[in-house]
C-alpha cells in the first residue's frame, strides 16, 4: 500500500475520493481557461456474467490499471472509480484526440498476454461538448461507448 493518502497503489493511481475532488477543479479550470477535458471510463471484465465478482477480475483490473497508467502522460488522472471500473481524464485533449489515445491504449492491452481473457467496454466524453460537471460527464461516458473488444489470453 502506498503511503501516500491521495495513491491506491506503488503507480499513478489516484484514490477515489483524491480523482472526485480533482476531477472537479479541472472541469472549473478548463471552463475557465475554455480548454477541453475528456473523461475516459473503462471497464474490463473476465469473459462470463459471474466472473464480475470474483478475485481474477479484480487482479486483472489492477493489471490493466498498471498499464495505463505508463502510457498516459504524468498530468493525466487514473482511478479505480467503481467496482471494476477504470476512469481516466484526459486534460486539454477533445474528443478526436482522446480517441487516438484511447487506440493507443487499445492497441497495447492487444498485445499484452493477460491471465484470462478479457473484454473491455470504453466509454468517453469531453467537457464541455457532453457535460459541465462530474457526474454529467460521467453519466456520458458511460453512455457513450467508443471501443469494445475483447482480448486473448496467455492460455489459449
Amino acid at each position: 500500500m502506498a503511503t501516500d493518502p491521495f495513491l491506491e497503489e506503488d503507480f499513478r493511481v489516484l484514490t477515489p475520493e483524491a480523482f472526485e475532488f480533482v476531477l472537479t477543479n479541472e472541469l472549473k479550470r478548463a471552463m475557465r481557461s475554455l480548454n477541453f477535458l475528456t473523461l475516459v471510463v473503462i471497464e474490463p471484465a473476465l469473459k462470463g456474467e459471474t466472473a464480475s465478482e470474483t478475485r481474477e477480475a479484480d487482479v486483472a483490473v489492477r493489471e490493466v490499471g498498471r498499464l495505463i497508467s505508463r502510457d498516459v502522460r504524468e498530468t493525466d488522472l487514473l482511478s479505480y472509480t467503481r467496482a471494476g471500473q477504470l476512469s481516466l481524464v484526459l486534460l486539454d485533449a477533445d474528443l478526436e484526440n482522446a480517441v487516438r489515445v484511447i487506440d493507443r491504449l487499445m492497441a497495447r492491452l492487444d498485445h499484452y498476454e493477460f491471465a484470462q481473457p478479457l473484454t473491455f467496454d470504453v466509454g468517453a466524453a469531453c467537457c464541455p461538448t457532453h457535460g459541465l460537471d462530474a457526474e454529467s460527464l460521467r453519466r456520458a461516458a458511460e453512455a457513450r461507448p467508443v471501443r469494445t473488444r475483447s482480448h486473448r489470453s496467455n492460455a489459449q
